[in-house]
């Protein structure tokens, strides 16, 4: 168990939070394809539902607080474009209803 508390870099109470809050945002991130693929299985046809961009955007949120807390570049990078493109793809999904 200390092996394990050691490779997470967990050493108060505090990080253990914030690997949990990490974790719960990579499920939440991941979940979304899980919604894509039901929503394409009961269409027959690729879909993406709005669901999907809603679930990229609050776990991509996530995802990079949790970076920038634990000071990741990579993950910082990486979610901050993605939520721009999220973002965007819902507000062209509301502006063309």
């Amino acid at each position: 168990m200390n092996q394990l508390m050691e490779y997470f870099r967990i050493e108060t109470q505090s990080d253990l939070i914030w690997l949990i809050l990490g974790l719960s945002a990579q499920l939440m991130f991941s979940a979304r394809f899980l919604i894509q693929w039901i929503s394409s299985e009961k269409q027959r046809k690729s879909v993406i539902p709005n669901a999907f961009w809603w679930f990229s955007i609050i776990g991509g949120l996530m995802l990079l607080v949790y970076g920038i807390e634990r000071g990741e570049p990579v993950i910082i990078l990486g979610q901050s474009l993605g939520i721009m493109i999220y973002t965007r793809n819902l507000w062209f999904i509301y502006v063309s209803d």
